[in-house]
């Protein structure tokens, strides 16, 4: 059963650890208490809360914040090659990769050590070095906010993008997400080792025939090099999603700047890497008294004393506008504010 708490504190919830207040907090651990819950007279407005990863509160919430903290995962059928296992929206993300890998189930390996829970992998469509939840997704039940009714969401019917799904589109703040489906592989896996420093991680591990737990470990170590632990330096991982432009905007930008990169996405477009954009324009390693960018890594913004939502709103903005007046480029924030 679940129980009502006012005033509540939201900075442990949160990576960015931004000292706001919810007018009410309800952790909710399973469906039928969550719908319970949904068929009561609530205050609103409502916030849907999972691992506190990919968000900053601007000030005290004044509505309810519904924590989310269902737990399980398991097999549900298993063929000669596949495998489709079930994880709760609760879950943490990178705890249920690892327990995948422990079962020799691969698909998930380049996704290890995101931060945030299973509830918001799909509505995100998370990804890293060259993968993303679509790739391995079957699945989702969610419930129904205004009805407290569960719906079964396929592959196409989520709609999903470059860091997007229909979830943050027409069907933004009307279902929560229950738990997941993922489709993985027994056998055979298909590795995905040419994104990013992989390869040369491996080599530097001294592999030559890497596993998925190969992989995985490749790329924990890839991250824990470049990114902080928000337990020790408050972050919501990766600020602002890769920018994709016009094939020959990327090539204009080549001429100033050779050493731009660039990924080929489709016969129109190229991906270009925010993180390049805002160290070449000089703001890594930027702070001012509250806040700042990472030293090693120009995509993560940082709380490194007591800042406040607005304080990491305006050092965004200034990095979006210098950005755009650098290179045409028009940066787009993957961390929800509000």
């Amino acid at each position: 059963m679940y129980s009502i708490q006012s005033n509540q504190k939201l900075k442990p919830f949160t990576t960015m650890a931004i000292d706001v207040v919810a007018s009410n907090y309800v952790a909710i651990n399973t469906v039928e208490d969550l719908q319970s819950f949904l068929k009561s007279s609530y205050a609103k407005p409502l916030y849907i809360l999972g691992g506190g990863s990919n968000i900053v509160f601007l000030q005290d919430y004044p509505g309810t914040v519904l924590h989310i903290h269902n737990l399980g995962k398991g097999v549900m059928t298993q063929g000669e090659n596949e495998v489709l296992v079930k994880a709760n929206a609760g879950e943490n993300w990178h705890e249920f990769v690892l327990w995948a890998l422990s079962h020799d189930f691969g698909g998930l390996e380049n996704l290890s050590l995101i931060p945030g829970r299973v509830g918001a992998s799909p509505m995100q469509n998370i990804g890293a070095y060259g993968r993303e939840i679509k790739d391995v997704f079957y699945e989702l039940e969610a419930v129904e906010i205004a009805t407290g009714k569960i719906r079964i969401f396929n592959r196409e019917e989520c709609q999903f993008g470059y860091r997007d799904s229909i979830f943050k589109n027409e069907l933004k703040g009307q279902y929560i997400i229950t738990s997941v489906i993922f489709r993985l592989t027994t056998k055979h896996h298909q590795l995905k080792t040419d994104y990013g420093a992989i390869q040369n991680k491996l080599a530097s591990m001294n592999v030559n025939n890497p596993t998925i737990q190969d992989v995985s470990k490749a790329v924990i170590a890839i991250r824990e090099s470049k990114l902080p632990d928000p337990k020790k330096i408050p972050n919501c991982g990766s600020f602002f999603k890769n920018p994709t432009i016009l094939n020959e905007e990327y090539l204009l930008l080549k001429q100033h700047f050779p050493e731009m990169p660039g990924y080929v996405v489709s016969d129109t477009h190229t991906k270009v890497p925010a993180g390049w954009l805002i160290d070449f324009a000089g703001w890594k390693g930027f702070r001012n008294e509250t806040v700042g960018v990472h030293d090693r890594q120009a995509l993560v913004l940082i709380n490194h004393h007591e800042g406040s939502g607005k304080d990491i709103l305006n050092l965004s903005n200034e990095i979006v506008q210098d950005i755009d007046a650098k290179f045409g480029i028009k940066l787009e924030r993957e961390v929800n504010m509000i």
